[in-house]
């Protein structure tokens, strides 16, 4: 029990804090039934135009998650670049392994600048 004090200690402060942070602004809030601020234009005070809720471009979510694809597989390369020396001390060969993941990933571009993936105004 005793290695385990910290955790238990640590873990009871984190939940009392969460409680108090969740009383106070229950006890401490604004309530939307006795005033309309919770209403009202925040940012510049003019009342806003149109609907709350405009909808995106399918081309939006399709260039986000080509981003994300491409920033998570450059991700991957950063862990053979830090081990990179460690394989040549072994004499292990990393090059030729690293050049395909780069051109798979250049090939998967190309093939995007085919499709016309990246461009907006189609």
């Amino acid at each position: 029990m005793t290695p385990y004090l910290p955790f238990f200690i640590q873990a009871a402060l984190a939940a009392a804090i969460a409680a108090l942070l969740i009383a106070a602004t229950h006890l401490l809030g604004q309530r939307a039934a006795k005033n309309k601020i919770k209403d009202s234009a925040y940012e510049c005070g003019v009342p806003s135009e149109g609907a709350p809720h405009s909808r995106f471009s399918v081309k939006f979510y399709v260039t986000v998650m080509l981003f994300i694809l491409f920033d998570i597989e450059v991700v991957f390369l950063i862990p053979l670049c830090f081990v990179y020396r460690e394989f040549l001390a072994n004499h292990i060969t990393i090059f030729a392994p690293m050049m395909f993941f780069i051109g798979v990933l250049v090939l998967g571009l190309f093939y995007e600048l085919k499709k016309g993936a990246l461009e907006w105004e189609k």
